[in-house]
């Protein structure tokens, strides 16, 4: 398919007209070119619409790069250096991961090599912010040479069979509709990063930004902004595809992961895209001076092609910083949120057990009152603010969003790195935060424990959940079941926004959420011992079930395998066995689930 090119030279204009509270986060991720790394962050700082905080990715450069960035140069840079070279796509993952703690609205990806003009960054977040509409997925800049030539290694590819409609809402801004770009200058809205997950780490070398832009932009807007002008100061005017020697296995591999594995191109898409290919392998071949190494390269890299892509956790295991140990405890933040029918009297038993009465108390409380409440309620909820002798931040949302969106409403709120999570109709055991913050300090990311659950009081046990303490076991597990008892977790803030936050999958939240932070790299622990009373009312059963349920079940298991975090085979497994658990009679379903989840000696169940 024709790449899609702007004619004729742009120059950039009058500043265009933004809102200054749009946040741009800048990623830049670099290896080996201190200097253009140099002009690049200058640039970036020059910006008319300044990135509210610029990410540098340090891909283990050998170079004078970490010297620079250590200097008063990179004072003001968030610096993520690597310890090994993972390539623009390690190198992307980790950037984008580091963007969302600083809270965008749009993400700009930028290599280390690419300068752009003083309004680049204004006229995309113009066409973002003015396009009619839905919010545009990614906006890519226009990418020249250093003589003012389109760059023919950085061209967006045209949205094929766009609609005369997509044609006229693209030009209101200036623009025209893409089905892909490269991450030599895109700006990704942050709200569909979060529900579509980050890069894939394993892309090395090709194919990385168009996997990801093509998973972003699909059932999207993809647009091309020529007014937003960047130079890209490669070496050499050029595609890099010609005659490409060994690196034509990573062109395969990474293409074959594009057609099977990834959620980015729709059936006729993966047969159009896919015929493209070819015809550019052939011509490859044509062109080529040694054929010889292309063919060995072609096999291979067909059958690598054939394995799934690893997770970014087991790609970036041994990349990214090591954590260090925290020297002295480290506060942290208790979030509960609660809702019109929750119980006054529970809420104050798991209020008072998780604060007052625990051996190592929160630093502070985010209560978030999700939506209208009775007067017993926000009488109790008053005087729990006004008692507590740990300081209360009281976030009322004006209408019931539910418990996902709640959440992330208090973790934007909370002033703590770590926060520990409680629900507010269960019992903390008095040393559970004394238990699970040391598993922090030690550099987990999420730690989780057993529970028991209890009838009429505590001493009414019903049954207990005991579960997996192998990190291993646990991501081998995370893609059938969760394996975290999410009233009892305790996380690091950043690696939850990282993850994308806790979204508005109903019901399933809290599932969704721990696999994103596992498959994305979170360390993950979990303590056998029972540490909350998880009160087991009338209905609890039913609640696990209906058609509600299988809904939220459905909806899960096609986003899992949207971000590529389970297979065909796994979906396919997953929506008849969890889908079916959802439907079969109540008196059924207790069995199983006791069976299964639960048991009363607290023997781990698989």
């Amino acid at each position: 398919m024709p790449p899609a090119s702007a004619s004729g030279p742009v120059t950039p204009g009058a500043r265009p007209e933004t809102h200054p509270e749009t946040r741009v986060v800048a990623v830049v991720v670099t290896w080996n070119r201190r200097d253009l790394l140099v002009e690049s962050i200058e640039a970036l700082r020059a910006q008319t619409h300044l990135p509210a905080a610029i990410v540098v990715v340090d891909n283990d450069s050998t170079d004078d790069t970490a010297g620079l960035l250590g200097s008063s140069f990179g004072d003001g840079l968030d610096v993520v250096r690597l310890q090994e070279n993972t390539g623009g796509a390690g190198g992307f993952t980790v950037g984008v991961e580091k963007a969302l703690n600083h809270h965008p609205d749009l993400v700009w990806l930028l290599d280390d090599d690419t300068v752009p003009t003083p309004t680049a960054a204004a006229e995309l977040v113009a066409a973002w912010e003015n396009y009619p509409g839905e919010r545009p997925a990614v906006l890519a800049s226009r990418v020249v040479w250093t003589d003012g030539r389109d760059h023919p290694m950085n061209t967006p590819r045209a949205k094929p069979g766009a609609t005369a409609e997509e044609k006229a809402a693209a030009a209101t801004v200036g623009a025209f509709p893409v089905r892909s770009a490269s991450f030599v200058s895109i700006m990704c809205d942050a709200a569909t990063i979060r529900e579509r997950g980050l890069p894939v780490a394993d892309y090395f070398l090709w194919n990385d930004d168009f996997e990801y832009s093509t998973r972003l932009i699909r059932d999207g807007v993809g647009l091309s902004c020529p007014s937003s002008l960047v130079v890209h100061k490669t070496k050499v005017f050029g595609s890099t595809d010609v005659d490409p020697g060994e690196r034509f296995y990573f062109e395969v591999r990474n293409k074959l992961w594009v057609f099977s594995r990834s959620g980015g191109l729709s059936l006729p898409e993966r047969g159009l895209y896919s015929a493209a290919t070819a015809r550019r392998w052939v011509r490859t071949f044509r062109s080529s001076s040694d054929r010889k190494t292309l063919r060995r390269a072609l096999g291979r890299g067909l059958i690598a092609g054939l394995r799934r892509p690893r997770t970014n956790g087991a790609v970036l295991a041994t990349a990214r910083p090591v954590p260090v140990p925290a020297a002295e405890p480290l506060p942290f933040s208790l979030l509960i949120s609660t809702y019109g029918g929750d119980d006054p009297a529970y809420l104050r038993d798991a209020f008072v057990s998780s604060t007052e009465r625990q051996t190592r108390a929160p630093a502070e409380v985010v209560l978030v009152q999700d939506g209208p409440v009775p007067p017993a309620l926000a009488a109790e909820i008053a005087r729990i603010v006004e008692t507590s002798p740990i300081p209360v931040k009281h976030l009322e949302l004006a209408e019931n969003l539910g418990l996902g969106p709640a959440l992330d409403a208090g973790l934007a709120a909370s002033s703590h790195e770590v926060v520990a999570r409680m629900d507010s109709d269960d019992v903390s055991r008095p040393d559970r935060f004394a238990r699970q913050l040391p598993l922090i300090e030690a550099g987990a990311d999420i730690v989780g424990s057993g529970l028991i659950e209890f009838g009429s009081s505590i001493e009414d046990v019903v049954g207990t959940r005991t579960p997996p303490t192998d990190p291993d076991e646990i991501r081998r597990v995370i893609r059938f079941r969760d394996p975290f008892n999410h009233p009892t977790v305790v996380y690091r803030r950043s690696a939850v926004l990282a993850a994308g936050g806790y979204t508005d999958m109903a019901l399933l939240e809290d599932y969704l959420l721990f696999t994103r932070m596992v498959e994305g790299g979170a360390v993950p622990a979990n303590l056998a011992e029972p540490l909350v009373y998880y009160r087991v009312g009338d209905g609890a059963y039913a609640r696990r079930g209906g058609t509600s349920l299988l809904r939220s079940e459905i909806a899960l298991q096609r986003r899992f395998r949207r971000l590529g975090i389970t297979s065909r085979t796994e979906f396919v497994r997953n929506v008849a066995v969890r889908g079916g658990y959802r439907l079969v009679p109540e008196g059924v379903r207790k069995v199983a689930y006791r069976r299964l989840l639960a048991n009363r000696t607290g023997e781990a169940r698989g």
